[in-house]
């Protein structure tokens, strides 16, 4: 690189954060002089040396930390989630219980990814905690998963959310193979921002959130504001109502797990910044604060949301079949007449925009992390000269996306026993379950870790009990789904497994060309 492409990078680079990145001697042809903000003079080493391997830039905030939790969470499941689980839950008591654990849950999975991340702030996330804990064998398969299941079926499925709600709002019916077009061009665009900087993506995704929030936020007051201004609104008659249980539901432990695997999928995401921690500033704070205020506020915004579907749509309409995937909408109608299935339309629109970047940004940290380790993949563990990002990772994510709902369209078009359902489904189911088990594996590395390690430096460490209490809790969740949802379970486990010929592939690989193993 010479020193005029050198100097570029520095000047882009001090556009976007002057506090913290100088100009060396060569650029200036007079000693080494520095630019300053407001007389702050910090040698930043990742831009001033630029002999040594391209690293990751630590340029991302507090608050883009906590933008990226809640961003990464709030989609579609806020939206699509509630008639279904109206559906298994049947009283309004135990369906509002469900969201409160669920947020509870979190909150205490945050707390141990908070000691994790602070006392291995590298990019990966979940697949360096558990290479750490358990060995390479059980990281790989977690990262495996990630890379070609869970984020993959994440973009393909909100993109395609994406597009049936344009739909809606430009008021042109779209055609399925235009639909996959446009979700094509929408992955391929948030991927090419986030190739050129984590900035950007990382600013996109504030952007995003702060809408979404205020969006949700909007949803759990709308019934309040009708009934101060007008007549309707909410309506606490209806917390009343339930639903009879079938014989199938009969179970209260049975239906309470059913909703909370529902629950879950809308929660799924609280530990989305982990991946990014090598490029979070002053991680060991940061990351716990992100970690934390960010699973309050979802709690939060997600049972006051819940709160006002139920107070103004009639727990029968929801849990009809043609409904479960609309109450959001019902109640828009409901309160705001013919223009809310329009507002609504693009609220989800936003929210799933913010969603698919927040993968984009996240996914890739994940295989770049797992190209650092094992010799298969490594060619994905190199970042970007130009850009300082994963960029292979990134656009490797990208592509999987775009085969996942390809794949899935051609699944829809040419299996009779998927025909009929839809896109999103079949994106979206087994993934919850396969997840779950990783962040048991996670949790319990807290403890593992510190018998491992019991010398490592931990900014941030969460009370002794609260990996007890997650683990003997998702442990009961995770044995009554298997027992009401087997074949969901089986292919989940199925999925995590699948990469075990791949890695043992590696392990030979390495032993052939002299590496360790």
């Amino acid at each position: 690189m010479t020193c005029c492409q050198d100097w570029f990078l520095l000047h882009r680079e001090w556009i976007l954060r002057p506090n913290i990145v100088s100009f060396p001697a060569c650029c200036h042809g007079a000693g080494q002089q520095q630019l300053s903000n407001k007389g702050r003079h910090v040698v930043d080493p990742d831009l001033t040396n630029q002999s040594e391997k391209p690293s990751l830039l630590r340029v991302l905030g507090l608050g883009m930390a906590i933008a990226i939790v809640v961003g990464n969470v709030i989609g579609s499941g806020i939206f699509a989630k509630p008639g279904e689980i109206a559906a298994a839950g049947r009283t309004f008591p135990l369906i509002i219980t469900a969201w409160i654990v669920g947020g509870v849950l979190s909150f205490l999975g945050a707390l141990c990814f908070a000691e994790l991340s602070a006392m291995l702030p590298q990019a990966g996330g979940m697949y360096v905690y558990l290479q750490k804990a358990y060995g390479r064998c059980v990281g790989f398969l977690q990262g495996w998963s990630w890379f070609l299941f869970t984020k993959p079926a994440s973009l393909g499925a909100l993109s395609m959310i994406f597009v049936e709600h344009l739909e809606a709002v430009v008021g042109i019916e779209i055609s399925t193979p235009g639909a996959i077009g446009l979700a094509v061009v929408l992955i391929s665009g948030l991927a090419l921002i986030n190739v050129i900087g984590v900035l950007w993506g990382g600013w996109v995704q504030n952007i995003t959130t702060v809408v979404k929030v205020g969006f949700v936020l909007f949803v759990a007051c709308l019934p309040y504001l009708v009934s101060f201004f007008g007549e309707g609104g909410f309506s606490a008659e209806l917390f009343a109502q339930s639903l009879p249980v079938t014989e199938e539901l009969s179970s209260l432990t049975g239906r309470f797990a059913i909703v909370l695997l529902a629950v879950m999928w809308a929660y799924n995401g609280w530990h989305g910044v982990t991946p990014v921690a090598e490029e979070i500033r002053d991680p060991g704070r940061n990351i716990p604060r992100a970690l934390l205020f960010g699973t309050v506020i979802l709690t939060v915004l997600y049972v006051s949301a819940n709160v006002a579907y139920h107070s103004v749509v009639p727990m029968s309409e929801m849990a009809e079949p043609d409904n479960q995937e609309r109450v959001a909408v019902l109640m828009f109608d409901r309160l705001l007449g013919p223009r809310g299935a329009m507002l609504i339309a693009l609220g989800v629109m936003i929210s799933t925009f913010g969603a698919i970047n927040s993968n984009m940004l996240l996914g890739p940290r994940v295989p770049f992390a797992m190209g650092r380790d094992d010799p298969l993949l490594k060619w994905l563990g190199a970042v970007n000269p130009r850009f300082r990002t994963p960029a292979r990772a990134i656009i490797l994510q990208g592509v999987m996306g775009v085969l996942m709902l390809i794949g899935s369209a051609c699944l829809v078009r040419w299996v009779p026993s998927l025909q009929g359902k839809s896109m999103f489904s079949i994106l979206t189911g087994y993934i919850i379950f396969a997840s779950s088990l990783f962040y048991m594996l996670t949790v319990a590395a807290v403890l593992v870790l510190r018998r491992k390690m019991p010398s490592a430096e931990r900014p941030f460490r969460c009370p002794t009990l609260v990996p007890f209490l997650y683990l003997a809790f998702y442990s009961w969740f995770l044995y009554n789904v298997y027992r009401n949802k087997p074949v969901e379970a089986n292919i989940g486990i199925l999925l995590n497994l699948s990469g075990l010929p791949v890695f043992l592939a590696g392990l030979w690989w390495a032993r052939r060309r002299g590496g360790e193993s």
